[in-house]
């Protein structure tokens, strides 16, 4: 069997290119015509982060906490700014902020609709 990446020639039956690393084990059921279904056995293998984000419900308290800890670090981050200890730093507490203020509020957004 080639690997479609780099064109190696590699055993039957392997996973991985020998040579480049690509997945091959695709590569078989894309010849037979069998792609498909082995799409599908791949999208049944999603990653623990992604199954329990699925089954999350959307709840309001989650929302609120969500927004006000973003606050939280907001505020945390302007008081940093004019201290003498968070002179260098104070500005990377805003990534946290914002992005835990973003989720807060995108979820609020997804439970009205």
């Amino acid at each position: 069997m080639f690997c479609p990446k780099c064109a190696s020639q590699n055993l039957e039956g392997a996973s991985f290119c020998r040579t480049c690393g690509a997945n091959i084990s695709l590569v078989p059921q894309a010849l037979s015509g069998q792609l498909p279904e082995a799409l599908d056995e791949l999208e049944g293998k999603r990653s623990r982060r992604a199954r329990r984000k699925a089954g999350r419900e959307l709840k309001l308290d989650h929302a609120f906490k969500n927004i006000f800890m973003g606050i939280a670090f907001l505020v945390i981050s302007i008081a940093l700014s004019f201290s003498r200890t968070g002179m260098g730093w104070w500005f990377w507490m805003l990534i946290p902020a914002f992005s835990m203020m973003g989720s807060g509020i995108a979820q609020y957004i997804r439970m009205k609709e």
